[in-house]
């Protein structure tokens, strides 16, 4: 006679991170849908769009649940419920991988809190795809998501772009892409190049280049990804630089006209816009002191 079947603790599940075409549904990997296929619980921020998706790939879901921007917080005892129970857990979005500016991150933190082991099924994502095939440099490249809508926050942000050395990468949306691009026209100069994709992977994906000052992007629609080339290494020295050289070279007795040579060679600024700020310092501290 035997004893009853004597069974050790439930495995817990996996938090998947999922990658998903951006547009082109042949990216989607035979992994991914592996994953989908045996995932007790699916998050997507549209069940339409996934249901869809999973349809195309010949996957029927065990479960689908709404997990976007508003929801993903009220979503986490669900995963973690599913998690404990030994099932795993996929993550998707509309499009790309999860957490890059879309719902995941805090899926992800959450998970990991709880001891739950989490992984990632790599694949399209449109920083990437837009970065290597922009022809600005790749070596090294930040990515912004996408720019605050308004106010100080916004133009602090373009600011720092604008002196950011390395390949900038951001996300902007068909709406507010004209004004984006004339923000960073203002504020980075004409001659910066930049790329900016639409559609990509899609039939009609396309990439407007060119310097700042020349982008036509015609009418807006769809999603856009900007590519922004960093700023220059060498790049001229601001009229606040020329004259605190300027007033090291008076300080040390040096003529308008000398100073004016001097900070323009060693600065490589042209001497004539060296002299009219030479002369500028000159009269305001003759100003100061008749005082």
């Amino acid at each position: 006679m035997t004893g009853p079947t004597m069974t050790g603790p439930t495995m817990p599940g996996t938090l998947h991170l999922v990658a998903t075409p951006i547009g082109n549904l042949g990216d989607l990997s035979p992994r991914a849908i592996e994953v989908l296929a045996g995932a007790a619980l699916v998050c997507c921020e549209d069940t339409r769009r996934t249901g869809r998706l999973l349809q195309h790939a010949g996957v029927r879901a065990a479960r689908l649940a709404v997990c976007n921007d508003h929801t993903e917080t009220s979503r986490i005892p669900d995963v973690l419920d599913t998690l404990a129970g030994g099932g795993d857990v996929a993550v998707v979005t509309d499009a790309g991988v999860p957490g890059i500016s879309d719902p995941g991150e805090r899926l992800v933190r959450s998970a990991l809190d709880a001891g739950y082991p989490v992984s990632a099924v790599p694949g399209p994502d449109a920083v990437t795809t837009a970065l290597v095939i922009s022809g600005l440099p790749t070596a090294r490249f930040v990515f912004e998501g996408f720019l605050p809508r308004s106010g100080r926050e916004r133009s602090q942000r373009i600011d720092e772009i604008a002196r950011e050395r390395r390949t900038v990468v951001l996300y902007e949306s068909p709406h507010r892409i004209e004004r984006t691009v004339a923000d960073l026209l203002a504020a980075c100069g004409p001659d910066r190049r930049v790329a900016i994709a639409r559609e990509l992977t899609k039939l009609h994906e396309e990439v407007v280049r060119g310097p700042l000052g020349d982008v036509y992007l015609g009418e807006p629609r769809g999603e856009y990804v900007v590519v922004l080339e960093g700023a220059p290494t060498d790049a001229p020295p601001d009229d606040d630089r020329i004259r605190d050289e300027l007033r090291l070279e008076l300080d040390r007795g040096a003529t308008t006209r000398d100073a004016s040579a001097d900070v323009a060679r060693r600065l490589g600024v042209a001497k004539r816009e060296v002299y009219a700020l030479a002369i500028g310092l000159a009269a305001a501290r003759d100003r100061a002191g008749t005082r």
